[in-house]
């Protein structure tokens, strides 16, 4: 949203949380529940185009709004696929797309009918979301309960899914214009902190041969053509300890592995993305340095948000903090990020080291040991 400023381009927003950051630089702001039909046709009535931040918005809403001629990007189709994980993965299936061995099963009981699938995760087919919905299971762990596996949705349709041994993450951004132009930006390597299943860091470009790089932007590309509607497309991949590349899942939208595109790129996702929203030519993807985005994930509790580390981190040349401006904090929660940009990975690592050592988020008055000790 905050890109569109730069255009003459009125923005209004939905959102179920009345102090969401956009409230204060949407031209409109309606507090309201995306997962709503009627809310959601009630909102964008007046609107010419209809696009998500998140893939938890009523997807019959969004087919009946593109009937009655609006243009919502992503196509409502594209989106009610990539929001159930198990139509996503018989997508892939489908197209050809490699990705790990799996089977759709009905609850934690159906586990035991696939052993040969063994180690795997089960995830739920939605709902899920920044690592959860997320559970290992197989001989080393044990199977959840039946009382949490109600409560958390493992007792309905889920995915499970093969563990497959991974040397590296990886993401590839694609934007897909209407009439089928796509670009690729550089993958980006992605760092994950095993306290809540998110994104601690990513580097681009990852640290891989430039082949290796060309493989996973064309595997991207593919996945984009797949779909087949204008947009924007963050593929998540496997890097397997055998060199095979997998795709893990997509998200149809602006993305945490795409924030240091605001930065380091001369058109960054959300431009990208704005540009698809009104059917303008595709910016440029080209990678201006070697750039880190770092994760800020409230620690310490739940309360009103304090950065710690802010005034030290903003001496820093080539240091961009983003701060979301969320009324609340609580531990892993994402707060905001930090890009940094720097001559070579070498360089990386230490503005990485030297953003967590800094700035952290935390309630108000409350203090936290380093997270790197």
């Amino acid at each position: 949203m905050e890109n569109a400023l730069r255009y003459d381009v009125v923005v209004n927003a939905l959102d179920p949380d009345p102090f969401a950051p956009c409230a204060g630089i949407a031209h409109r702001f309606v507090v309201g529940d995306l997962s709503d039909k009627d809310t959601v046709l009630r909102f964008a009535e007046d609107a010419d185009v209809v696009g998500i931040e998140i893939e938890h918005v009523n997807v019959d809403a969004l087919i009946e709004l593109k009937r009655r001629g609006k243009r919502v990007v992503p196509d409502p189709e594209v989106l009610r696929t990539i929001k159930d994980k198990g139509l996503q993965k018989d997508f892939y299936r489908m197209h050809g797309i490699p990705s790990a061995p799996y089977a759709l099963i009905n609850g934690r009981k159906e586990i035991a009918q696939h052993s040969d699938l063994l180690p795997a995760f089960l995830k739920t087919r939605s709902g899920g979301y920044d690592g959860k919905g997320v559970m290992p299971v197989g001989p080393d762990e044990p199977l959840i309960d039946p009382v949490k596996a109600a409560l958390t949705g493992f007792d309905g349709p889920c995915v499970l899914e093969q563990r497959v041994d991974i040397a590296m993450e990886l993401a590839v951004l694609v934007v897909r214009s209407d009439s089928g132009e796509q670009l690729a930006y550089d993958p980006v390597e992605m760092v994950f902190d095993p306290r809540f299943n998110l994104v601690d860091h990513l580097r681009a470009p990852a640290r891989i041969p430039p082949a290796r790089a060309e493989e996973a932007q064309q595997l991207a590309l593919r996945v984009a053509q797949a779909f087949g509607a204008p947009g924007l497309y963050a593929v998540e991949l496997f890097l397997t300890t055998e060199g095979i590349l997998l795709v893990n899942e997509t998200a149809p939208r602006a993305h945490n592995s795409g924030h240091h595109t605001i930065e380091a790129c001369a058109s960054s996702q959300f431009d990208q993305l704005l540009r698809a929203y009104m059917g303008w030519p595709l910016g440029d993807v080209a990678l201006r340095s070697p750039a880190a985005m770092i994760n800020l994930v409230g620690e310490g509790g739940q309360g009103i948000p304090q950065v710690l580390g802010l005034e030290e981190l903003l001496r820093t040349p080539g240091a961009f903090p983003h701060v979301y401006g969320k009324k609340e904090t609580r531990t892993g929660r994402k707060m905001g990020h930090v890009t940094v940009m720097a001559s070579d990975h070498a360089a990386l690592n230490d503005a990485i080291t030297l953003t967590r050592t800094l700035c952290k988020v935390v309630p108000l008055n409350a203090t936290i040991l380093d997270r790197t000790e």
